[in-house]
């Protein structure tokens, strides 16, 4: 049960901040704010328990299906930013047993103290109390829980949760605590997995634009299917997923310009943003496009910025769901516009 195995590490304060230099590669770069086996139990009984380091996003054991590859394609927003912290499964007992064993082979290196490494052992001798052989016999049935940080953020608003570690079996749901991850969680992380094609628009007139005459601008539709990424924590059969559907192109096309529709907002119709031009159409506006007033041969050529905007929605293994912010990806394209030369005879 959760209850039997269950221990927080809270923060062991400044003693140990001469430890940061020679971490082992699975802890984190302020975890001399919070060393493994500092602090008191949750039952506030003043026996002391221990942990297993802090992680990075990318120790997470989260399996993204499909994993990003790069930043590329991005969904960009400013109503959402990931959490700066919380609580995830971080490793297995043979995962524990191989921290432990780094971190203690630095701690007995030069240059620390006697004092820190006699620490160093009592807190890994405090972790073995509470988790007799590193757990290894539950290996394949559980997880050990621990704080993940997010670098991205400033020190003080990563630090803002307190070291824990505790055991969780795959059997048992996530602990419900402040901050430790459920599936809600989960699809945020897909949110920030998610990546979409560039935001590439096709024109038509093709190449170089003609002054006072309308651009047609449409999507590729066969391009811009609905996005799905799965979030599942491992082992626990616990998952959720996101899909971003694209719903709106925004055309700014700069000064000395006109849009088409004049708000520059060209909506999803039918499937698919914008219409191609077709023969017969010539005289009509574009339901989405840009005119342009005068020549860039002075000037140098306009910028038209697109920008599609893809509302995200979630669901999870149990059901539930709802709507998370939407993202949007952005491109400028170069436009070059040429007078219309009249012969007059």
């Amino acid at each position: 049960m959760l209850s039997a195995k269950r221990v927080w590490a809270t923060c062991a304060g400044a003693a140990a901040v001469t430890l940061v230099a020679a971490l082992p590669a699975a802890a984190s770069d302020d975890w001399g704010e919070a060393r493994p086996g500092t602090g008191g139990e949750s039952d506030g009984s003043g026996s002391i328990g221990a942990g297993v380091g802090t992680g990075t996003p990318e120790d997470v054991r989260v399996t993204f299906t499909p994993r990003a590859s790069g930043p590329e394609g991005a969904l960009k927003t400013t109503s959402w930013t990931p959490p700066a912290c919380y609580y995830a499964p971080l490793r297995t007992p043979e995962e524990a047993e191989g921290y432990w064993s780094d971190f203690m082979a630095r701690m007995t290196s030069p240059p620390f103290p006697q004092e820190d490494v006699e620490s160093g052992w009592a807190s890994h001798d405090r972790f073995l109390e509470e988790f007799p052989d590193y757990n290894l016999d539950e290996q394949g049935n559980g997880a050990f829980w621990g704080v993940v940080r997010n670098d991205a953020y400033p020190l003080e608003e990563r630090t803002a949760c307190e070291p824990r570690t505790f055991w969780v079996d795959f059997s048992d749901p996530p602990p419900v605590e402040e901050l430790a991850i459920q599936t809600d969680g989960l699809a945020e992380l897909a949110w920030e997995q998610t990546r979409v094609p560039d935001t590439e628009v096709s024109l038509n007139p093709e190449g170089t634009q003609k002054v006072n005459l309308p651009t047609w601008v449409w999507l590729d539709s066969a391009q811009f299917e609905p996005v799905t990424v799965r979030a599942e924590l491992d082992g626990y059969g616990i998952w959720a997923e996101t899909t971003a559907t694209p719903t709106e192109l925004h055309l700014q096309p700069g000064a000395d310009a006109r849009a088409f529709p004049a708000s520059g907002r060209c909506t999803l119709t039918d499937g698919s943003v914008g219409q191609p031009w077709s023969p017969g159409r010539s005289g009509e506006d574009p339901p989405c496009g840009v005119q342009y007033q005068h020549a860039t041969h002075n000037t140098g050529p306009h910028q038209l910025q697109a920008t599609l905007t893809w509302d995200v929605t979630w669901t999870d293994h149990a059901g539930n769901g709802g709507g998370l912010p939407a993202g949007s990806v952005a491109t400028t394209t170069d436009i070059t516009v040429e007078e219309v030369q009249t012969i007059v005879r």
